[in-house]
C-alpha cells in the first residue's frame, strides 16, 4: 500500500461527508452482495425446475454452507476490524500482519471441513433435515460444496479484508465474477451435462476458485492493497484472540442461523418437502433483500472502524444515524414492492400448489417485519466495528437464534403451520426491541467521548 494512496483514503474516511463517502464505500458492496445472493438463488431457481425434493435439498444443505460462511466471516470481519483500526492508529506492519492472519488461518481451516464434510456427508445431511425423499439430492448438492471450503472461504476472507481497506471495488470485482459465472455455468451443468443437483454444485465450487484466484490477484497485485504474506504469517494467542473477540458477532449472527435453519427443516417436516422448499425459497430471497442492506452497512463498517480508531467519535455516530435511516427507507421500499409480487416471487423458484401456498404466507409475514432491519443490522455493524464484542453477538444473535429458537419450538406447536410461517416474524420484532435497548448507551458514550476529545 503506498503512502499517497494510503493518506488520500485516510483523510477520506476522517474527513468527507458521511453521506458521500460511505454510499461510495457501498455501492461495491452492495453490488457484490446482490450478485453473492442472486447466485445463490439461481441454485435455487435452476434446481426447482427438476423437482420439489431436489428444491428442498438446496435448503437442507445451505445450513452447512451457512455454517462455513459464518467461520470465514469470523476470520476475516475478527481479522478486518483489528486491521482497519490498525491503519486508523498509523499501525501499518500490525495491519498487515492481521491481513495474513486472516488469509492462511481460512485457508487452512476450510481444508479441514472439506475433509471432515467428505467423510460424515452421508449422516450430516439427515442431522442437517434432510427426509428421505430429499437426502439423494442433498448429497449431491452438498458433496461439492464441501470441497470448495478452502476456497470460498478465502475469498471471503479477502472479500472483508478489502473493503475494511476501502477498497470495495476490488472485493466486488472478485465476488461479482463469480456470481455470473455460477448463474451462467448451473443451466450448463443441471440440463446441459444432466448432472442434476450436482451440476448446480460443481458450478458453484468452480464459480468459488475463480473468485479466490481473482481476489488473491488483487490483493498480491494492487500496490494500494496490503500484500498477502507467509513472512507476516505469524499467529498468536494475542492476535487470535483479538480476531475471535471482534469476528464473534460474525459467527453468532451466521452461525445461529443456519442452526436457526436445521432447526427450520426439522420442524417443517410434518408438513412434507413442499414446507422444507417453501420455507427454502422464502429464506433465499428474503436474504436477497437483506444483501442490499448488508452491503450498504459494508460501506459504514470501514469508516466507522476508521474513525473509532482515530478518535473520531462524534463521526462514528454521525454515520450510524444516517446508515440506520437510509436502511430503513430503502427496506420499506423493497418490503411494499414485495408484498404485491409475494405469490409470483415463490411460483417463480417452483411451480408446486402446495409450495406457493405456503411460501407466499410466510414470504407475507416476514416483508412486514423487514423495515424493522435497518436498525437492527447497523446495529450490529458499529457495535462489531468499534470492538462491542458481547453487545455486538448478542445483537446478531438475537434475530435468528436468541429469539427464532423458541419461536420455532413453541409457534408452531401452538398455531400448526401458521406458526412456522410467523416464527421469524415474531422474532424480528423482539431483535429489533433488544437492538434499541443495547445501543442507546453506546450512542451516549460516544457523545460523551467526543465532548471530552474536544
Amino acid at each position: 500500500m503506498t503512502r499517497t494512496s494510503g493518506d488520500t483514503r485516510a483523510n477520506q474516511m476522517l474527513n468527507e461527508p458521511v453521506n458521500r463517502i460511505i454510499p461510495k464505500l457501498a455501492v461495491p458492496t452492495i453490488i457484490a452482495m446482490l450478485i453473492s445472493s442472486i447466485y445463490n438463488m439461481a441454485d435455487t431457481f435452476f434446481v426447482g425446475r427438476i423437482n420439489t425434493a431436489a428444491s428442498g435439498a438446496i435448503g437442507v444443505v445451505f445450513s452447512a454452507m451457512g455454517i462455513i460462511q459464518a467461520i470465514a466471516f469470523t476470520i476475516g470481519m475478527g481479522s478486518g476490524t483489528n486491521m482497519s483500526r490498525a491503519l486508523g492508529a498509523g499501525k501499518k506492519e500490525e495491519a498487515a500482519q492481521f491481513v495474513s492472519l486472516a488469509f492462511f488461518t481460512a485457508f487452512l481451516t476450510g481444508t479441514a471441513l472439506a475433509i471432515l464434510g467428505q467423510i460424515v456427508l452421508d449422516p450430516l445431511m439427515y442431522l442437517l433435515g434432510a427426509t428421505e425423499t430429499i437426502a439423494p439430492y442433498a448429497r449431491d448438492y452438498a458433496r461439492y460444496i464441501f470441497l470448495a471450503a478452502p476456497f470460498m472461504m478465502s475469498s471471503l476472507a479477502m472479500n472483508n479484508l478489502l473493503r475494511f481497506q476501502g477498497l470495495t471495488l476490488y472485493a466486488m470485482i472478485g465476488i461479482t465474477t463469480g456470481g455470473v459465472l455460477n448463474m451462467a455455468l448451473d443451466p450448463l451443468f443441471i440440463f446441459g451435462f444432466g448432472l442434476g443437483t450436482a451440476g448446480a454444485s460443481i458450478a458453484t465450487a468452480l464459480s468459488q476458485f475463480v473468485s479466490f484466484c481473482i481476489l488473491l490477484w488483487m490483493c498480491q497485485k494492487k500496490p494500494e492493497a496490503i500484500s498477502v504474506s507467509r513472512r507476516n504469517f505469524k499467529p498468536s494467542l494475542n492476535m487470535y484472540g483479538r480476531m475471535l473477540s471482534n469476528g464473534l458477532p460474525s459467527l453468532g449472527r451466521q452461525g445461529i442461523a443456519s442452526v436457526s435453519t436445521i432447526l427450520l427443516n426439522h420442524v417443517a417436516q410434518p408438513w412434507g418437502d413442499p414446507a422444507i422448499a417453501a420455507m427454502s425459497i422464502v429464506s433465499r430471497y428474503i436474504m436477497f433483500i437483506n444483501s442490499a442492506v448488508i452491503g450498504f452497512g459494508q460501506g459504514f463498517q470501514p469508516v466507522c472502524a476508521f474513525c473509532y480508531g482515530a478518535g473520531r467519535y462524534g463521526r462514528v455516530k454521525e454515520a450510524f444515524l444516517y446508515c440506520a435511516k437510509v436502511a430503513t427507507i430503502i427496506l420499506s421500499v423493497l418490503a411494499g414492492a414485495s408484498l404485491l409480487l409475494s405469490g409470483q416471487i415463490v411460483a417463480l423458484f417452483r411451480d408446486d400448489p402446495k409450495v406457493i401456498e405456503i411460501g407466499t404466507v410466510a414470504l407475507r409475514l416476514q416483508l412486514l417485519t423487514m423495515p424493522l432491519w435497518g436498525f437492527y443490522v447497523m446495529s450490529n455493524m458499529m457495535t462489531q466495528s468499534i470492538g462491542l464484542s458481547a453487545r455486538s453477538t448478542i445483537i446478531s444473535t438475537a434475530r435468528q437464534g436468541i429469539f427464532l429458537i423458541p419461536m420455532l419450538v413453541l409457534l408452531p406447536a401452538l398455531f400448526g403451520l401458521f406458526g412456522l410461517q410467523a416464527a421469524q416474524p415474531a422474532a424480528d420484532i423482539c431483535a429489533f426491541i433488544l437492538s434499541i435497548m443495547l445501543v442507546k448507551p453506546v450512542l451516549r458514550q460516544l457523545e460523551r467521548k467526543n465532548e471530552e476529545a474536544a
